[in-house]
């Protein structure tokens, strides 16, 4: 399969409480503090990995680049081993300038190697949340922990120039797409948030409309009020797949959907895609797991593993504000090639490190 080398935490009892950062429509801000976990064995670790919220992950050339929604900046921490992301000090690549459109609430960046340069997405705007946009960075350097970050400006077109968030790159035989959530009223009384998709023409420009591929229509997307967000694109060979969070943050029902393309769809054409009519991934108040979601994807070192990267509370009732912390577990895929990720495993359970570390 292939992967693009690619807010919402105070943790359970047997945890050292934590402070943290914000995310998605959704917090304040505070510094991060790793987790001071239990001992365990050399090839093991527990969850949570570490506080946050929207947590991404790119790989390449065996170095995985961790990325959570801050609030007031955006900052970027490497590793070789996702299981001690807590030891990696990150590196501050972004501080807004006070007063500009993009100064406030940034929330869920995503970094991408694409054409030989590394971009980060973000959402953000001027404190208003009807300003929120998704915005660009660029950094010619190879290694995106060092050079400069370069801003290219705000990622929409005229017909989706609206409120925007969670953007997450597509790219799918020989085209490459961008994916975020919207509110398409300009008003933003209506609170109801949609999956889009725009084809690019190069990584900080749309090309041509917008598709809308997914609206709240089940009960489980609708918890607090509609929402589908956090768009992230997952293959598995020549299958191609949405994984999207559903309801409103700061309720424990916030969950996980599925959008399948069928094949060879068209990934603009609306009809080419089909919604999975339960949620993938949900609340598991035994595992101290509620409202898993804004998730990513990445492989273990030695490439045969699969994992999925989450956020979630330790307790219930705890929004979607700094108590959310980071975890992550292995997954597999059905007869069917759809991903399964079963349930939300347990914080405080000892869980065998990514294979290769």
């Amino acid at each position: 399969m292939m992967y693009k080398q690619n807010f919402k935490p105070s943790l359970l009892a047997l945890l050292i409480p934590i402070g943290l950062m914000i995310g998605c429509g959704k917090g304040g801000d505070s510094p991060s503090t790793p987790i001071k976990p239990p001992v365990v064995q050399n090839d093991q670790f527990i969850n949570p990995v570490i506080a946050g919220a929207d947590p991404y992950v790119y790989q390449k050339d065996g170095t995985y680049y961790f990325m959570v929604t801050t609030g007031n900046s955006i900052k970027l921490s490497a590793t070789k081993k996702m299981s001690e992301i807590s030891n990696a000090v990150p590196l501050t690549v972004f501080t807004p300038t006070t007063g500009d459109p993009n100064s406030k609430n940034i929330w869920a960046p995503e970094i991408n190697f694409l054409d030989g340069k590394w971009y980060i997405y973000y959402t953000a705007g001027n404190g208003d949340d009807k300003t929120q946009r998704t915005w660009v960075l660029e950094n010619s350097n190879a290694d995106p922990m060092q050079g400069s970050w370069v801003s290219k400006g705000k990622l929409s077109t005229a017909d989706t120039d609206f409120w925007a968030i969670d953007g997450d790159i597509m790219e799918y035989n020989g085209s490459r797409y961008f994916l975020w959530s919207g509110r398409p009223d300009v008003t933003n009384i209506d609170k109801t948030q949609n999956i889009y998709i725009a084809k690019m023409t190069n990584p900080y420009t749309l090309e041509g409309n917008a598709t809308m591929l997914s609206t709240p229509q089940f009960g489980w997307e609708k918890n607090g009020f509609g929402v589908n967000e956090g768009p992230q694109f997952l293959a598995n060979g020549n299958k191609a797949f949405i994984v999207y969070s559903a309801s409103y943050c700061g309720t424990d029902d916030y969950a996980l959907g599925l959008l399948t393309l069928k094949a060879n769809g068209n990934p603009l054409v609306l009809a080419d895609w089909t919604k999975t009519a339960q949620p993938i991934f949900a609340k598991n108040p035994s595992a101290n797991a509620y409202a898993p979601g804004h998730n990513s994807f990445f492989k273990s070192p030695d490439g045969t593993q699969n994992w999925i990267i989450y956020h979630a509370n330790t307790l219930a009732g705890q929004g979607c504000g700094t108590n959310r912390n980071v975890r992550m577990q292995q997954f597999t895929f059905n007869v069917d090639g759809s991903p399964n990720f079963g349930t939300p495993v347990a914080t405080g359970l000892k869980v065998t490190k990514p294979s290769g570390e």
